[in-house]
């Protein structure tokens, strides 16, 4: 497989299920800047969508989409329990917070990093971002990972965007849980490969 990646970007979150899950990959920087690939493709002519993750499987199947990738790197490999079994209540929590981290959440730091976009807009996200922060930090009260004591690829998935907080000048102390979160998966020696190989590590 190859998962195609941007240092930082939400592709972070498949790039540590892989490595959490254990499956062999091939990660393959595409810059969200150029959209070029090291080697000077244009990575348009892989990804017409032009952003990351992009997941190919061995066949030369592609799969986008966050909460697509991480279900599916999560079901390759059921015996490390990245995710609930499909059908099950526990499945629908789970695609209830990667739904929620992806719309509420990662979409919501998308327009602090326009450099064009008016203060008083990103006054707005801010705002709506310290909302879903609250919300999810009471989420967190009590338990090591969004489903409790186990970790799953929605941890994975708000771990990556929560990084966004810091560049974006958001203070994270209000929120001790999700801190605490955060700091936790940090810890993941799998998390820690993740950094390092994105040259992440220290940022």
């Amino acid at each position: 497989m190859k998962l195609y990646y941007s240092p930082g970007a939400c592709s972070l979150s498949a790039h540590i299920s892989l490595r959490e899950a254990g499956l062999a990959f091939e990660p393959v920087l595409a810059s969200t800047k150029t959209h070029k690939l090291e080697d000077g493709t244009d990575y348009y002519t892989i990804n017409p969508l032009g952003y990351v993750p992009l997941l190919e499987l061995d066949d030369g199947t592609r799969l986008h989409e966050v909460p697509v990738i991480l279900q599916y790197i999560a079901d390759l490999v059921p015996v490390k329990n990245l995710a609930p079994a499909n059908g099950t209540l526990p499945r629908y929590r789970l695609q209830e917070w990667l739904a929620f981290t992806g719309t509420e959440v990662h979409k919501s730091f998308g327009p602090l990093f326009v450099a064009a976009m008016p203060e008083e807009g990103k006054q707005l996200m801010r705002d709506k971002l310290a909302k879903r922060f609250k919300w999810v930090d009471a989420q967190l009260a009590g338990k090591d990972y969004v489903m409790g004591e186990h970790f799953s690829v929605a941890d994975a998935y708000l771990f990556a965007v929560t990084r966004w907080a810091k560049p974006m000048n958001i203070d994270m102390t209000p929120y001790p849980n999700l801190a605490a979160h955060h700091a936790r998966v940090a810890e993941r020696p799998a998390v820690q490969e993740a950094l390092k190989v994105e040259g992440l590590q220290g940022k």
